[in-house]
């Protein structure tokens, strides 16, 4: 199974010519499209990379931040099937600035068919789209949502979802922003497909913990993983850690790199 990375905050390679980076996360896993960036630089990319954005039959959502879902229309082609969880499209907020999906779910809805779900879903065959992921460590929340009433609470952000690969040694796990936390998506992953993870791949949101954080999931991964492949809202410091105590386990990524779940 191989993760090809269409959307994040750096390229890592000038080769082919013309990829752009943004503040964003899309990956094409197997034949599933996870995530569309922030402003269309995806299916740009997606494009220079010999790869058609308008071919993708499914699309899974990892939550509805714009910087996640703003690239969608330019997949919308053929009413591909959008696995997302039901708090994606609610109104979310971060000092008064809306961060959710710039789209109305019925704009969505009126060029592909979308699937809400909280439960584990498997979307291709070995692929599955996580659902609402338990917490019972540390989590990554941020901003706040509208309420019913039209109150303001904290968003906990319990739309984050992660995709998880059965292969024959063990589990792939490609994370969007895993604002339900690196352990907690790791562990449900293995819970739910009853295997270890042996890959994760991208954003960890390493960026908003502290530096003793990052140190205690580093203690955990360590001798867990044959490569933790972090990017986009990992964060500069985080990845200084996270190479210093992994080592050749930890890799760093951008547009247009290749992660093979062997």
């Amino acid at each position: 199974m191989q993760v090809r990375i269409l959307s994040d905050n750096t390229v890592v390679d000038s080769r082919p010519k013309g990829l752009v980076g943004e503040w964003g996360f899309s990956a094409v896993v197997g034949d599933v499209l996870f995530d569309a960036g922030q402003a269309g630089v995806a299916a740009a990319n997606a494009r220079r990379l010999d790869i058609d954005p308008t071919e993708f039959e499914t699309i899974v959502v990892s939550h509805g931040h714009y910087d996640h879902t703003g690239g969608l229309p330019a997949f919308l082609h053929g009413e591909p099937t959008v696995y997302a969880h039901p708090d994606t499209f609610t109104t979310k907020l971060k000092d008064g600035t809306h961060i959710g999906v710039p789209y109305t779910r019925d704009f969505i809805d009126s060029q592909a068919e979308i699937v809400t779900h909280c439960e584990p879903v498997e979307v291709a065959p070995s692929v599955h789209a996580l659902g609402e992921i338990p917490r019972p460590h540390p989590d990554n929340p941020v901003g706040e949502r509208v309420t019913a009433d039209g109150s303001l609470e904290p968003d906990p952000i319990s739309d984050d979802q992660s995709i998880a690969v059965e292969t024959e040694r063990g589990i792939g796990l490609v994370l969007g922003c895993c604002h339900a936390g690196l352990r907690n998506t790791i562990e449900y992953a293995e819970t739910v497909l009853e295997d270890e993870v042996r890959w994760v791949v991208g954003g960890t949101h390493l960026v908003a913990s502290d530096e003793a954080g990052v140190y205690d999931i580093a203690d955990w991964l360590d001798g867990k993983l044959e490569t933790l492949a972090g990017s986009h809202c990992t964060g500069v410091e985080a990845e200084r850690i996270l190479s210093a105590e992994l080592g050749d386990t930890f890799e760093s990524i951008g547009v247009g790199s290749v992660v093979e779940f062997e």
